[in-house]
């Protein structure tokens, strides 16, 4: 029987490397499939921080994805499953889309994504994945906060600061230091804290024993 299934955890968390192990796994099995992405760092792909990408399907707010998987199916014969990864993005009714390509049409929906946002609250796709899909689990590749605890939330940095308050979409980009992104405990997200006065002082310390 067919599933939609929901993986989640912060950035840093390993969904992207996942969702590409996967697709790689079914398609080596001679499965049909669908590999699906939005707001990617590298557009129009599902892309690793370790490196490995590939061409997957941009969702835009537009796209009906069931209409899309019945084109597919239609044009292959078969669609076995559904790789979605930055699925937090979705709409509301393209979360409920992917669980009638479930239930109609047979297929396997693997979803990826983000619980919460920057400003610490669900976004909407992730909130209407939790709601219907038949399986959510966490992603066990424990990301750490600066601290050593277990990463909880996501802060978004603006020059350096880390800020509340803003534009909900917007993609970490290599190439603009303005804005990134950082991985907190909850303790240090609500306190803003980047662990910096710590950092200052081992340096320091480490400067006065050298000296010394």
């Amino acid at each position: 029987m067919a599933k939609l299934r929901f993986s989640f955890g912060t950035m840093g968390s390993g969904k992207s490397t996942l969702a590409l192990q996967i697709h790689h796994n079914l398609t080596s099995r001679g499965l049909e499939g669908l590999l699906c992405s939005q707001l990617d760092r590298e557009g129009g792909k599902v892309s690793s921080a370790l490196g490995v990408s590939a061409d997957a399907v941009e969702v835009g707010p537009r796209l009906n994805l069931f209409e899309l998987a019945l084109a597919m199916k239609e044009r292959h014969g078969r669609l076995d499953y559904m790789v979605c990864d930055e699925a937090q993005f979705y709409l509301s009714e393209q979360v409920d889309q992917l669980a009638r390509i479930v239930d109609e049409l047979g297929t396997d929906v693997y979803a990826f994504g983000l619980l919460t946002s920057f400003q610490g609250l669900l976004f909407e796709g992730t909130q209407r994945l939790l709601e219907m899909a038949d399986e959510s689990v966490e992603v066990q590749v424990e990301a750490r906060c600066w601290c050593g605890s277990q990463a909880t939330h996501n802060a978004r940095l603006v020059n350096g600061v880390q800020v509340y308050d803003g534009e909900l979409f917007v993609v970490d980009d290599p190439e603009n230091h303005q804005v990134s992104y950082d991985l907190r405990c909850r303790r240090h997200w609500l306190s803003g804290d980047s662990g910096q006065a710590v950092a200052d002082q081992a340096q320091l310390e480490a400067m006065v024993k050298q000296a010394g």
